[in-house]
């Protein structure tokens, strides 16, 4: 029997470094639609679920995508991990995929890649991301919906609440947990130092730069290789990765 797979990507306009983020338009196109459309070249997967918030100003998240075609799912803006339970509990699905959609140039490839390799070896959670190694903005999430289910009745902190997959990461095995099994997708060279995701001004002009001069179909190797080439890390190599999830561990209680 064949397992079902679904990927969530998470949306919203609110951001609190850089408003509206994923509506920005880079030659007509939203930084969302440019996200979507790389995302539906993915293969391993059944269904793709935008899921943004129940706040008015993200209808038009959740509207743009039924028009694109995509599925929607309307939840909780602060507790994502509620959010994402919610938007697949009826969905009978095996396997979660996460990704985000300030990732516009995310890699189809390379998330049907991660996915191979983590149902493969049959863990409850896998990502690139355990050990940093990709680019910022390619970051790809695996894991069981079992895990999901979990984490959603057990995990207490807020930034595990916001974050959805801290409990998972920190109770596995590959942190010495003993709730889940986990697995790091590895990379055979460092390229966390690469930022292709878009959380300030900074990194939007990056992305422009890159989906102008390139086009928004080319593969993240391509992309990476071309912001070393021309040295274009410098536009944007000041910020700090996870920033977002580094602020909510502060204000856990």
């Amino acid at each position: 029997m064949e397992l079902k797979t679904i990927l969530v990507t998470q949306a919203r306009v609110g951001s609190t470094r850089y408003p509206g983020k994923v509506l920005k338009e880079i030659n007509g196109k939203s930084l969302l639609q440019i996200h979507l459309e790389r995302l539906k070249k993915v293969k391993n997967i059944s269904e793709i679920i935008v899921a943004t918030t129940q706040k008015e100003c993200d209808s038009i998240i959740f509207n743009k995508s039924i028009e694109w075609g995509f599925s929607a799912f309307k939840g909780s803006e602060s507790d994502v991990l509620e959010r994402f339970y919610y938007a697949v509990k009826d969905k009978n699905a095996d396997w979660i995929i996460r990704v985000t959609s300030d990732c516009p140039l995310i890699d189809p490839d390379l998330i049907d890649e991660v996915i191979e390799f983590v149902q493969t070896n049959n863990k409850d959670y896998g990502s690139n991301t355990l050990i940093e190694h990709f680019p910022d903005g390619q970051d790809i999430e695996v894991f069981k919906y079992s895990a999901l289910e979990t984490a959603f009745k057990k995990a207490i902190l807020s930034s595990e609440r916001e974050h959805v997959t801290p409990f998972i990461k920190k109770n596995s095995d590959y942190n010495g947990g003993l709730l889940f099994s986990a697995i790091n997708f590895p990379s055979k060279n460092d390229y966390s130092k690469i930022r292709m995701t878009v959380d300030e001004i900074r990194d939007f002009e990056l992305i422009s730069k890159l989906v102008n001069d390139l086009g928004q179909d080319k593969s993240w190797k391509e992309y990476t290789n071309y912001i070393i080439q021309n040295e274009l890390n410098k536009i944007n190599e000041s910020i700090i990765r996870n920033e977002g999830f580094i602020k909510s561990l502060k204000n856990d209680k």
